[in-house]
């Protein structure tokens, strides 16, 4: 296999390793959206709820439950891809991957935690450096921490998760040896990280500076990229670190650092503070919206047009439920591999081009703001 053959497959596992903890996300959101918003003063004030939807009543008790549920999902979002990347990027005893993920994602912060305090605590970093992972006291690393773990995790379980130990030490062979060897390796990882991360840090905010100031070039820049890197399954690893990470833009949200367009939404949704959400942190991800809801569906409706008319039934079940899928839950890909169907659906593909331009024209029924 070529050099070139290997670095794709493995940047097409890296992409499938992401789906895991992200799959959780549109439930977590849900929850949060719901909880988040009929528990926001200004939303029931609004929408004159507060009759009904109060504090210490059930409906609003419930509600807050919702919310917390979801908010408990985005809190720990570093730890989800630590375990899950860790997972997806095992080749075997998936299970022991992710246990040692836990384990290793632990022992990094608190190395770093106590690299912190040596230097005098938290007051002694730069401002909004810092921040608190499940308690713990460490650099504001985001869910890069948690893909840096996982991906080395996935790396040692791969390598040692079959390794036999002379007899005496037999009991700590095989899979019990990865838990063991990532707590030590990413002991030396957070102290390799705390003198690193800052620079790093630097550089991610300032090229998230970049993607904002580009205005609306540079939403549509990333939705042409996004869109694609799909037939080559590497787009989950385009559009993370914008969603995730400092590249998508950081905000104090209620004193707390939070970055990555997403959890920005996300922790404005939750704050019961919050009065209008920050365009600026999110419009990028719009573009690719057009395509999801008007695009897709337009290119789909060509496709029926263009289907002989013995197969227009089954194409019609295919094509509605996967324009229904990509509108209702971003899910594109049935859709855009339904190409590859076409010898199934003896679909004519130059009349497709000829009434492609369906899909074109429905992009002027969008509003951008």
């Amino acid at each position: 296999m070529k050099t070139k053959d290997k670095v794709f497959g493995v940047l097409q596992r890296v992409g499938r390793s992401f789906m895991l903890p992200i799959a959780i996300l549109p439930v977590a959101g849900l929850l949060l959206g719901i909880g988040s918003s009929f528990t926001n003063e200004t939303t029931l004030e609004t929408y004159g709820l507060t009759g009904v939807i109060y504090q210490g009543s059930l409906l609003y008790t419930v509600l807050d439950v919702m919310s917390r549920a979801g908010s408990a999902v985005f809190d720990n979002l570093a730890l989800l891809f630590a375990m899950g990347v860790a997972i997806g990027m095992a080749k075997k005893e998936k299970e022991v991957a992710a246990l040692s993920g836990a384990v290793a994602f632990l022992v990094m912060h608190t190395t770093i935690s106590a690299l912190i305090n040596a230097k005098g605590g938290a007051e002694a970093m730069l401002e909004n450096s810092t921040g608190s992972v499940l308690g713990i006291t460490t650099l504001q690393m985001g869910v890069f921490g948690g893909i840096i773990v996982g991906l080395g995790v996935a790396a040692l379980h791969n390598r040692f998760y079959k390794i036999e130990l002379p007899q005496v030490l037999s009991f700590f062979g095989g899979t019990r040896f990865v838990p063991i060897i990532s707590s030590l390796t990413y002991m030396l990882v957070g102290v390799l990280m705390f003198f690193i991360w800052p620079v790093i840090q630097g550089w991610i905010y300032t090229l998230g500076d970049l993607v904002l100031s580009s205005g609306y070039a540079g939403t549509w820049i990333y939705g042409i990229i996004e869109r694609a890197l799909i037939p080559f399954g590497l787009h989950h690893v385009f559009y993370m670190p914008f969603w995730q990470t400092g590249l998508g833009g950081s905000a104090v949200i209620d004193g707390v650092v939070v970055e990555g367009a997403q959890n920005i939404y996300f922790a404005e949704l939750a704050s019961k503070s919050t009065t209008h959400f920050s365009v600026s942190a999110t419009r990028f991800m719009a573009g690719k919206f057009p395509f999801m809801i008007f695009g897709l569906p337009g290119a789909a409706l060509a496709m029926y047009r263009c289907a002989r008319p013995e197969k227009k039934k089954a194409a019609g079940g295919l094509l509605l439920s996967a324009s229904l899928t990509a509108m209702i839950t971003g899910i594109t890909e049935p859709l855009e591999f339904t190409f590859s169907l076409s010898h199934l659906l003896c679909m004519q593909y130059t009349a497709f081009l000829r009434d492609f331009p369906l899909c074109l024209c429905t992009f002027s029924m969008w509003e951008w703001e």
